[in-house]
């Protein structure tokens, strides 16, 4: 059996969503070398200055899985994600030979605006084809670790069923016990 991967646009989403470990607490982007790795990876130039808004970006994208997970998420977040987006524009371009048309990051855009525009140009492409909600995080609050839902009817709720979901199936069975 063939492993399952993420799409190709929605990895660097799920990449740059898992730059934190939030069960280990480790956090690549605040080292420099991390910070500088991931800039690579996403294909942008990013800076010790960028952080902030990088930082910002991330947990608002983490957020926006959660919702796909279905708990509710914090409006405050969204409203970070489409200020991320406002301030990141993207224009259309055609292929010449294709006719195939593209969003792509508006010229001159750096840093933190840089990523963002690229992270919209992504998500916009997922949402046209139908698998933006199936990348989620976590339902797991000490977890939200990013994950593409691969299940036929798109209902995952746990990165892991061995690890997350186990934990929290043994806590409803123990709750149900303890109510009995």
């Amino acid at each position: 059996m063939a492993a399952r991967t993420t799409p190709s646009g929605l990895a660097l989403v799920e990449d740059f969503v898992n730059t934190v470990d939030l069960e280990g607490g480790g956090d690549s982007l605040a080292d420099p070398d991390g910070l500088a790795a991931f800039a690579e990876r996403a294909g942008t130039a990013l800076t010790g200055a960028d952080l902030p808004e990088v930082l910002r970006l991330r947990e608002a994208l983490r957020e926006a899985c959660v919702a796909h997970t279905g708990p509710a998420p914090r409006p405050d977040r969204a409203a970070e994600l489409n200020e991320a987006f406002a301030a990141a524009p993207l224009t259309l371009e055609i292929d010449p030979l294709t006719g195939a048309a593209t969003l792509v990051p508006a010229a001159g855009l750096r840093g933190a605006a840089a990523l963002a525009a690229r992270v919209a140009a992504v998500v916009a492409e997922a949402e046209a084809r139908g698998t933006w909600q199936r990348l989620k995080a976590c339902e797991a609050d000490s977890c939200r670790w990013a994950y593409y839902d691969h299940s036929p009817a798109g209902r995952r709720r746990w990165c892991s069923m061995q690890v997350c979901g186990a934990r929290a199936k043994m806590r409803s069975y123990r709750a149900k016990r303890r109510r009995a």
